[in-house]
């Protein structure tokens, strides 16, 4: 007899969730349609900035843990378009480039 295969990492990754301050959504499509413009990767709205937002992996995952992680707790706060690291991050790298 053998061991019950346990499951690989790759197998508890959750491969459906969605961000919907990425740059795919249809609201943004539109925009950018209209402006010729889309926001750059690390902008609160590009593909990499979106993850660290309150409904992005990363921001989201920081939320459900709360706590100090939460985006108005001592650590959270920081990575908000407001906070000293995600502001930083927001006016040298944010902003939107011409499509």
């Amino acid at each position: 007899m053998s061991a019950p295969s346990q499951p690989t990492d790759s197998s508890r990754m959750n491969t459906n969730s969605t961000n919907t301050s990425s740059p795919g959504n249809i609201l943004n499509d539109t925009v950018q349609a209209a402006t010729g413009t889309k926001p750059k990767v690390f902008d609160e709205n590009g593909a990499v900035g979106g993850a660290f937002t309150e409904t992005g992996a990363v921001g989201g995952t920081a939320q459900k843990i709360g706590g100090p992680l939460d985006k108005d707790g001592m650590i959270g706060k920081q990575f908000t378009t407001d906070g000293a690291i995600g502001g930083t991050v927001q006016s040298v790298l944010g902003g939107d480039k011409k499509a």
